[in-house]
């Protein structure tokens, strides 16, 4: 999703790319590092697919899965709420002529920390809002991720565990 936001933010600034790159160098930075994991990922499944270890965590995961998608689920029906409360708050303050505006600027705000477009006191103060949102969004992203992780390695330190002792 941040990508596919950010390749568009880019896209529709190619007739000022100069200023947005020299703005938003950082963003591309924090944007890629995911993307390195993963494929460092990718080469340890590779690595692992023919030893059968492949299959164990997909199977010691289900659970983990599950409890990463609740939160997930949670995670984003919260945030779209919040995105459209926000845009409905910023049509109704006058801050913003139309509700197509009021909502691509919350949902900028949100997702990416770009300021609103906006300078009333009223959609000032949102901004500290949404941006201190972001934040939490982000922090509990992480938490789920964290815990997911956690969870599959105990699921997989469990089930090899017994087999480790089986055979001594």
């Amino acid at each position: 999703m941040f990508v596919a936001e950010f390749a568009l933010r880019a896209w529709l600034a190619r007739h000022r790319a100069r200023e947005f790159w020299k703005r938003n160098w950082w963003q591309l930075i924090f944007l890629a590092v995911p993307f390195l994991r993963f494929a460092r990922a990718a080469t340890a499944l590779r690595a692992a697919r023919g030893s059968g270890v492949v299959a164990a965590a997909v199977r010691g995961s289900r659970s983990a899965g599950r409890l990463l998608t609740d939160r997930l689920a949670w995670l984003a029906a919260v945030t779209v709420t919040i995105i459209l409360a926000a845009a409905q708050l910023l049509v109704l303050t006058r801050s913003y002529p139309s509700y197509g505006q009021a909502l691509h600027g919350a949902a900028l705000t949100t997702i990416s920390g770009e300021p609103l477009d906006a300078t009333d006191t009223f959609a000032q103060i949102l901004e500290l809002v949404l941006a201190a949102y972001s934040v939490a969004v982000f922090g509990t992203l992480a938490g789920a991720l964290g815990a997911y992780f956690l969870s599959r390695q105990r699921d997989d330190d469990g089930s090899t565990r017994p087999d480790a002792e089986a055979e001594q």
